[in-house]
């Protein structure tokens, strides 16, 4: 297969937005979509195997509830995954920048797809083994850890510069029309087939994922890559830590879903709200409030100050998470936490742009990793800590303190990060446009 050419307009070409009316900045840009192949058809792959990924998402911890009827060891799912991510993510960095990029990911869906099987057998048995699925969840962390940094690599190469804000929201899009039907058919499916049905339909959204992919060309590696190894890894750690702007955007959104995430609560919450079919929509509720902003998102084109927006971002998810603790009722939870994940959503294109624009693609893959353990596992870890505290106190206690944590974290990060807090991409143009042309 022929590899990929990158394209990459001048530094000091106006964005392709700039010219468009206002009704624009109120809609989804979808031109990357129109002008790149490879990104169409990893729009369309992602797309499909995302409703198959959080139909399980909702089953799993569901499942385990099922069978323990303990919030604490639902929230030790997650720390099982996080073990599993910790011990992946930069051997998956690594190989992101040393290996073609297509196929790691290819690879990796592979063996999430046979994770999914192994769930569907021991759904099957007369009395599913809980330390099997902790297994399959660790197992399935790691290989998540092996995908996302060429996954998240990969946007660079197939995207033009000045469209990155728009593939960013783009993503955003597609992963919530995934999250909002795939939670909910997940509730139904889960009342009325069953587990086993559940995560058969999930293995079958994989066969569409990996088609795409296959169709895809090759994303070979830099042609500056070097072989995997420790000193490639430290290389990709001593360069974060010396941009202010990244370590700003992995602080700030760790603090937000450390103490902000409460969605190991949501099977014991939806037991007083009516079971199963409630589940699937405390799920959905973020994903619809983060389709609604990605949906409106042609205004984040206009936007410059990245690092503020992530701060204001991380500070409304939090707000949204206190009153989703206090409410009463069905409704207002919903709204609340739709409200939530529009922040996410606001907070998530944003620091796509600071990784995207800035980063070299020399390095892009060991960056990437750093980025998933910043937004996987602060929810990962999140989600343990919600599940321990709620067994120490109550369900209410942990979804309140925890958006109250992550109001004052955001607060005192915009204090202690001033370089982050101030990072304007017009800056990095000007510095872009100034480089000797090669």
């Amino acid at each position: 297969m022929m590899p990929l050419a990158v394209s990459h307009p001048p530094a000091d070409r106006p964005p392709r937005n700039a010219e468009r009316g206002w009704l624009h900045l109120a809609s989804l840009d979808i031109g990357p979509l129109r002008r790149h192949r490879e990104f169409r058809l990893l729009f369309i792959g992602r797309l499909v195997s995302t409703f198959g990924n959080m139909i399980t998402f909702v089953a799993v911890p569901y499942q385990v509830y099922q069978l323990t009827h303990s919030v604490f060891v639902v929230g030790m799912l997650g720390l099982a995954e996080l073990a599993a991510l910790i011990g992946f993510a930069m051997l998956g960095g690594a190989l992101a920048d040393a290996a073609d990029r297509r196929k790691m990911v290819l690879l990796s869906e592979a063996g999430l797809m046979a994770g999914s099987i192994l769930l569907a057998g021991n759904s099957l048995l007369t009395h599913p083994l809980v330390w099997l699925i902790f297994v399959i969840a660790a197992l399935q962390g790691a290989l998540d850890a092996l995908q996302r940094p060429s996954l998240d690599a990969l946007l660079p190469r197939l995207v033009d510069r000045d469209e990155l804000a728009a593939a960013g929201a783009l993503g955003t899009f597609r992963g919530t029309i995934g999250m909002i039907a795939g939670p909910a058919l997940a509730g139904v499916l889960v009342a009325a087939a069953g587990l086993p049905i559940t995560y058969l339909v999930d293995i079958g959204t994989f066969v569409v994922g990996l088609a795409c992919l296959l169709l895809m060309r090759a994303v070979p590696p830099p042609v500056d890559a070097a072989r995997p190894s420790i000193r490639r890894v430290v290389e990709g750690i001593r360069y974060a830590r010396s941009r202010p702007e990244l370590i700003g955007t992995y602080v700030v959104d760790t603090v937000a879903m450390l103490f902000g995430m409460p969605m190991a609560l949501f099977p014991a919450i939806a037991q007083g709200l009516g079971g199963p079919k409630v589940l699937g929509l405390l799920y959905a509720a973020p994903a619809v409030g983060s389709f609604l902003f990605a949906a409106t998102s042609g205004w984040t084109g206009r936007v410059h100050r990245h690092g503020m927006g992530v701060i204001v971002a991380a500070t409304l998810w939090g707000v949204a998470i206190i009153f989703f603790g206090l409410v009463p009722g069905l409704v207002p939870a919903l709204t609340f936490l739709a409200l939530a994940g529009a922040a996410d959503a606001m907070s998530g294109v944003f620091r796509q742009v600071i990784w995207n624009q800035t980063i070299p693609d020399s390095i892009r893959g060991r960056l990437a990793a750093i980025e998933l353990l910043s937004y996987s596992g602060g929810p990962t870890l999140g989600n343990f800590e919600a599940g321990v505290v709620a067994s120490l106190f109550s369900v209410r206690t942990s979804v309140v303190s925890g958006g109250v944590l992550c109001v004052i974290g955001c607060v005192l990060c915009a204090v202690a990060l001033p370089a982050f807090r101030r990072y304007d991409e017009r800056e990095w143009r000007a510095r872009a446009a100034n480089q000797p042309k090669t």
